[in-house]
């Protein structure tokens, strides 16, 4: 039997965790404080991680963990004990890019699934085939995968083999996210998890006899000649499970709450329209667009995904104005701000299930039932009316309206 297709989403943190698996994702993916590929993020401790299992278990969600750094000679003491530690804390699977670190998993962690991460650069068959008779049961294809290569892929490895690939988020530069140009520039690892990230850095040519003269490079108006595309993969899953693509993965353990949420939702829906046969409803698409992004690609998928050369910057159609802690039957709740809000605002109220509902912010209140004039404080815990009773944890959303006078 097929193995079901699961949607898999990003945490760097327990708000996103649960915003992950409350707006949709079957399984997520974070890491401890050690041996995972984004050493910035705030992680998770162990506890974190025990935490993390057991909210996702009682909700029917999986956990799976990165250890995908190349860990040095010295760390590999330390490794048997985190391995250990995982599986006693009920994890589901381990994320892995080291051959060394996956022989290591079998011996100090055996009940737990093995995932060999993208990392580890898998774009043919032979190496997925060696992998699974290595103990891996999924390989996490290189994002340089077409989609042609997959099908065929697909065709020449065991069923039993679950094909993981991205479908949304952040490209590297570098093939598969092996790169030395942070580590040149900055003394900052990538493939330990420490990336700069300056291909989205700006450059200037230096002629060698007019030292501190800087030129422009110039190319459609750009100088960033590194910076990659977004990946949106959400207008054609119907293609990827075809092509036998069973678990669809979401990029961005470093990105915001807002994200995780929203790019989860607009692929839950996509993909149980997909699973139905169903036609994609455009809103999805255009949930994608109101979380921060880079001009999106389609990766490698159908060809060369191109490169934005005119700026590195972010951005979005919306940004999160609010979180609702509670609601009662009349729609009166208590939300925590994260952005300002003022009395008629052009809001949405973005609920785990079904399509966002639109409204206009009415009147404010504080805990004590006074009227404020709008949202100022950061943090600030506040009162409003909603158009319908949202579960906690729900977001309301404030509509970027363009500047007339720009």
């Amino acid at each position: 039997m097929a193995p079901k297709v699961e949607l898999l989403s990003p945490a760097g943190d327990r708000e996103r965790l649960k915003m992950a698996i409350l707006y949709g994702a079957d399984a997520v993916y974070l890491a401890g404080r050690q041996f995972g590929m984004r050493s910035s993020t705030v992680n998770f401790s162990d506890e974190d991680i025990r935490w993390a299992v057991q909210y996702a278990h009682a909700r029917g969600a999986r956990i799976y963990v990165t250890c995908n750094t190349l860990p040095l000679e010295v760390e590999l003491r330390e490794l048997p004990g985190y391995l250990e530690f995982l599986q006693d804390a009920g994890v589901d699977a381990l994320i892995i890019a080291d051959l060394g670190v996956l022989e290591l998993a079998k011996r100090h962690a055996p009940k737990l699934a093995k995932h060999v991460s993208t990392q580890f650069g898998v774009i043919n068959s032979a190496a997925a085939n060696a992998l699974f008779s290595l103990g891996a049961d999924t390989v996490v294809l290189a994002r340089e995968t077409p989609l042609e290569d997959i099908r065929k892929i697909r065709a020449n490895t065991p069923k039993e083999l679950r094909i993981e690939a991205f479908v949304h988020g952040a490209m590297c530069v570098s093939f598969s996210g092996r790169c030395l140009l942070s580590n040149y520039f900055t003394g900052r690892d990538a493939n330990r998890g420490q990336c700069a990230q300056p291909c989205r850095w700006k450059y200037h040519l230096v002629e060698e006899k007019r030292p501190g003269q800087y030129f422009e490079i110039t190319e459609d108006g750009g100088t960033y000649i590194l910076n990659s595309r977004d990946m949106r993969m959400i207008e054609h899953l119907p293609e990827l499970l075809e092509a036998g693509v069973t678990s669809l993965k979401i990029e961005g353990r470093m990105k915001s709450a807002y994200y995780t949420a929203v790019t989860t939702n607009a692929y839950r829906h996509a993909l149980d329209e997909a699973l139905a046969g169903k036609p994609l409803d455009p809103l999805w698409v255009e949930e994608t667009d109101k979380c921060s992004h880079r001009p999106y690609s389609t990766g490698f998928y159908f060809g060369e995904p191109g490169q934005h050369y005119a700026e590195a910057s972010y951005f979005s159609t919306a940004e999160i104005a609010a979180i609702v802690e509670s609601c009662d039957k009349q729609g009166r709740a208590v939300l925590t701000q994260r952005n300002k809000i003022f009395p008629g605002d052009t809001l949405e109220l973005l609920l785990p299930e079904g399509k966002p509902i639109p409204f206009t912010a009415g009147d404010l209140f504080d805990e004590e039932g006074n009227s404020i004039p709008d949202t100022r404080r950061a943090m600030m815990r506040f009162c409003m009316q909603l158009p319908v009773s949202a579960p906690a944890l729900s977001i309301v959303r404030k509509i970027i309206q363009e500047d007339a006078s720009a």
